[in-house]
């Protein structure tokens, strides 16, 4: 395997975690209210992208191979659960 398709392959590895991970950000941002001292926006996809991936990780490693659909929900739910924990709704 080339240098180029080993790119193109964890690119596209992680690809649902980052537009999982934005999403849910945006989401956030649009229909929740902001609290004081929340990260900006960019600050928290990043956060749920790293989360995101820890989770596809861990998917990868659990089933044996990437694209589970059980991995895919635990990256819904953890990414969501992080956009919740960082954009501090819980003080609302």
């Amino acid at each position: 395997m080339s240098l180029l398709d080993l790119l193109n392959h964890l690119l596209n590895f992680v690809a649902p975690a980052l537009v999982v991970g934005f999403l849910c950000a945006l989401a956030g941002r649009v229909f929740g209210r902001r609290a004081a001292g929340a990260p900006a926006l960019w600050i928290q996809g990043a956060v749920n992208f790293g989360v995101g991936v820890l989770v596809l990780l861990g998917g990868l490693v659990f089933s044996g191979r990437d694209g589970a659909m059980l991995t895919y929900a635990a990256l819904v739910v953890a990414c969501a659960t992080s956009q919740w924990t960082v954009s501090k709704s819980w003080k609302k």
